[in-house]
């Protein structure tokens, strides 16, 4: 294995094999070829012998060849089927698998047997792969390695992430690490409303992203619709840089408009890209949407806009440079097509990760320095700096936990000893690997901007690591609450051992899986992000621990909140044998302001949060609520600590009817699409289930609607739809806000929860 000198692990035997590895892929010339144990020998002396001068440039060439990406999208929009063309044609894999193919195999990247069942990607999946560009890809073995690395353009590291809302977690620490995203899109269902979500984390997180266009095989594929669609309801200030050469049964190919070529895509497995020239009935389409292109990218760009302004000709390297600044910059998207299933278009979104997305150097990464008060501090990214690396996934691994780390700057190296910020523990490196999918290949060292993996680290997702000689912490990411529960206990008494170590290994893998104990019934209470969450977790409890589990009836998550202020004087007196309780507490309580990014706020510490966890309404949570301390009373002898967290409990209780409590309810986004002759049903079910309908748009033959429901009423509901549409209707729900319930649904409520404290 050959390597640079500076560490840049460029070099590795991801591109040399053996010649007796068989492959079938479009770059095993690269990867395996008949190469000569002489150019080897001769190219490993290049590589080996750099100056002191020349080994900074070392350090950015590599550096400027790695890219970090996310492939993220609605469900069903074809995010692990474009992965699995990627590492295809980059010669990562040398068979291609389909995520519901009929050899029952599956995609790499679905590598857990719930994924390949059930045909959705439930984990993100890590992996990485080398592009040497299209036109490049198919010289002969013969050439040597002088030539083969002068085509080596592009690292990249991916992250395939979940389409389904109840994971949106894993979109959530993948875009958090990543430098830049491709965002696709469905030809035949556009944006939808997952589409809307990851958009929104990817704005969050500020990740220059691509959009593509997918499934233009189709029947109804229109990538124009889906291109205004973006740049209406995601607001893109977005323009194609390619053209489909037909639609549907029709697509051919693609026709590139910064270069103005037609490529089309030949082979059993589209791996042979033909470069033609544009079709004739084309051309006027071609320079329309290139013009169009120009003017859009021109409207961001200021230097662009300049020789747009002035008629000047725009060249293929002036209009890809424009791109590059306008994408880089998070003021463009440019919109790509093709159809992964079809193996059309991947490889030129390949060259476009290249052209257009930015390496780890041209991201901009904060950390908070410790030791002054969690200053801002501007990460170098590169190499030379000192070593900061962020924790953001953890999983069980066959060799223990397995902890995946994003290195924003230094190097580490196994054997190291690392920093684990956030608790002060010193941690050697035992075992260093880069991971594809579930395989692993050890490396011995990895530096700023790559994504690595370390065994052996007790650590929690979202843990800060360094060398020892800063003491910085990376930003945590954002983690939604929990909107549904369930009871949950193992059906033989014998197995509860293996039933605790699966939901503490669960809990510590996914920060939007909860564990809690209901102190009345003593029942195990699991919490998540929606019924698929939770039900996916009780099958990997019985697969993966030999542990059947009973469940109960799924609850949602109710909360309590206060709608006026409300002042409190209690004074807690008990004088027993010996030292007694005393302690008065005077103050008051109010709803916090409207759109407050706190659920609860003091101002006096003196007061335990102990009162809020249980409303007097229905013993849930109270949240957006201040509390304020303005007067006590203490005794000499019998005050104590726990005579004030009483008075303080009792107190809260003394008011809180006063400041006219309300139960808040989660409130689910709900997008149907239904056949337009099912609409009047559908509409008239969501009154039923007490929704709001505030959108309704007709695409094609069926109707979408956008819709508020209350999650307690949408129980069941994936039977009802498929009954009141023959089976054609189709529905997606993430969580938007927890919103007062009506009066008569609180009486109701508080009347349920009474009965059954009466009854106990």
């Amino acid at each position: 294995m050959t390597r640079f000198q500076n560490g840049s692990c460029l070099l590795s035997h991801t591109f040399f094999r053996s010649k007796k590895t068989p492959s079938t892929s479009p770059n095993a010339a690269l990867l395996q070829g008949n190469l000569h144990i002489q150019q080897y020998r001769h190219f490993s002396n290049v590589a080996r012998v750099t100056t002191k001068e020349e080994k900074e440039p070392l350090w950015k060439d590599s550096m400027d060849r790695l890219r970090n990406i996310g492939i993220s999208a609605h469900i069903d929009s074809g995010k692990t089927t474009l992965t699995e063309r990627i590492l295809y044609y980059t010669g990562r894999i040398h068979e291609i698998h389909e995520v519901r193919g009929r050899d029952g195999v599956g995609a790499k990247m679905d590598s857990m047997d719930l994924e390949r069942e059930k045909g959705i990607t439930i984990q993100s999946a890590a992996t990485y792969c080398t592009w040497s560009g299209y036109q490049e890809s198919g010289f002969d073995g013969q050439v040597g390695l002088e030539k083969a690395f002068a085509s080596l353009r592009l690292f990249v590291n991916i992250i395939d992430t979940p389409g389904h809302v109840d994971f949106t977690i894993e979109v959530e620490r993948a875009l958090r690490v990543l430098d830049g995203a491709i965002l696709v899109l469905c030809s035949v269902g556009g944006v939808q409303s997952q589409s809307i979500t990851v958009d929104r984390q990817m704005r969050r997180y500020e990740v220059p992203r691509l959009a593509f266009i997918n499934k233009l095989d189709r029947m109804g594929a229109d990538p124009w619709k889906v291109l205004n669609q973006a740049r209406s309801k995601l607001r893109h200030h977005s323009a194609a840089v390619q053209v489909p050469i037909g639609l549907e049964d029709d697509f051919q190919g693609l026709i590139d408009l910064v270069k103005m070529k037609a490529y089309y895509f030949h082979g059993s497995n589209g791996e042979k890209v033909v470069t033609a020239g544009i079709p004739i009935e084309m051309q006027a389409l071609a320079a329309e949407k290139r013009r169009e292109l120009v003017e859009t990218v021109s409207e961001v760009d200021d230097k662009l806009a300049d020789a747009f302004l002035t008629d000047e000709p725009i060249s293929t390297s002036d209009l890809e440079e424009a791109i590059r600044r306008a994408t880089v910059a998070k003021k463009f998207v440019p919109v790509f097509m093709g159809s992964a299933f079809k193996n059309k278009g991947v490889q030129p979104l390949l060259d476009g990760v290249l052209s257009y997305l930015p390496s780890p150097t041209e991201v901009v990464n904060y950390a908070l320095d410790q030791t002054k008060d969690e200053e801002k501090v501007v990460l170098s990214g590169t190499p030379d700096g000192p070593l900061v690396a962020l924790a953001f996934k953890l999983e069980e691994g066959r060799f223990g936990q397995l902890t995946y780390l994003r290195i924003y700057e230094g190097v580490i190296r196994k054997g190291d000893f690392i920093i684990n910020v956030n608790t002060g523990k010193k941690i050697k490196i035992p075992r260093l690997v880069r991971m594809h999918s579930d395989e692993m290949e050890d490396i011995q060292e990895a530096h700023a901007g790559q994504i690595v993996a370390v065994f052996g680290v007790d650590c929690a997702s979202g843990d800060t690591f360094t060398d020892g000689s800063v003491k910085y912490t990376m930003t945590s990411m954002n983690v939604p609450e929990p909107v549904m529960s369930l009871a949950i206990q193992p059906v033989s008494k014998d197995s509860g051992g293996q039933f605790s170590k699966a939901l503490n290994r669960f809990q510590k893998e996914d920060p939007t899986f909860r564990v809690g104990l209901d102190p009345e019934s003593g029942q195990t209470i699991i919490s998540g992000m929606g019924e698929l969450h939770l039900d996916i977790y009780v099958e990997r409890i019985r697969r993966e621990y030999k542990v059947d589990a009973s469940v109960g009836k799924p609850r949602v998550n109710f909360r309590e909140t206060i709608t006026k202020r409300a002042e409190f004087d209690y004074l807690h007196k008990k004088q027993t044998g010996g030292q007694g309780q005393y302690g008065r507490v005077c103050g008051y309580i109010e709803p916090l302001p409207q759109g407050s990014t706190t659920k609860f706020e003091f101002d006096n510490m003196i007061v335990g949060q102990e009162a809020a966890n249980s409303g007097s309404l229905i013993g849930h949570p109270v949240e957006n609520i201040r509390i304020a301390l303005t007067d006590g009373a203490a005794h000499a002898v019998d005050s104590s600590e726990l005579a004030f967290k009483l008075a303080s409990i009792y107190a809260f209780r003394q008011c809180y009817d006063a400041a006219k409590p309300v139960i808040l309810e989660p409130v689910m986004l709900v997008e149907l699409k239904v056949p337009t002759e099912f609409q009047g049903t559908a509409a008239g079910d969501i009154n039923k289930r007490k929704g709001v309908i505030v959108g309704n748009d007709q695409d094609g033959d069926d109707s979408i609607l956008t819709v508020h429901v209350p999650l307690n009423n949408m129980f069941g509901y994936s039977t009802s739809l498929r009954s009141m549409t023959q089976g054609k209707g189709e529905f997606t729900m993430e969580y938007k806000e927890h919103s007062p319930v009506s009066q008569d649904v609180q009486m109701q409520l508080v009347n349920t929860y009474k009965a059954c404290k009466a009854a106990e």
